[in-house]
């Protein structure tokens, strides 16, 4: 299933329309291999496969390229030395192009600031922080999808 995250853009300009178009394609594929009715709900049928829908697939990614690269990054504790809440979340660089702001870079910062303390204290072990990531993605998943 990763392989679908090859087809798309780096940019989120027709992102909208191509990941409709993939996600309904993965859950065609879903309901192809577990042999069921194409109306059936496929929630279930990603659980019981440990497989993530692919907007999951996508901030995972983008939480492991962090995770890996952690020295193109920087706190905002080294940014400044005021004691806020924030501070070690990743420094949001200024970024006025929107190209910039939707790319990799710019998106993992966003996504990794947003989550749970407990997920991002796990950042310096790149294994545990992966599999907390993804076991937060599926369970959201499950709650909203």
């Amino acid at each position: 299933m990763h392989h679908a995250l090859a087809a798309l853009p780096p940019h989120k300009k027709t992102y909208p329309l191509r990941s409709t178009m993939i996600f309904k394609i993965q859950k065609r594929m879903i309901r192809i291999i577990m042999n069921v009715d194409s109306r059936t709900s496929c929630r279930s049928l990603f659980k019981q496969l440990g497989i993530l829908p692919l907007q999951s697939q996508y901030i995972y990614s983008l939480m492991s390229f962090v995770s890996t690269n952690t020295e193109l990054f920087v706190n905002n504790a080294d940014i400044h030395n005021f004691p806020t809440r924030s501070q070690k979340d990743l420094h949001l660089p200024i970024a006025n192009l929107s190209v910039f702001q939707k790319g990799v870079y710019f998106s993992g910062i966003k996504i990794y600031n947003n989550l749970p303390t407990g997920i991002k204290q796990m950042s310096h072990d790149t294994l545990r922080f992966k599999k907390a990531v993804k076991g937060s993605l599926g369970q959201i998943f499950l709650l909203t999808g």
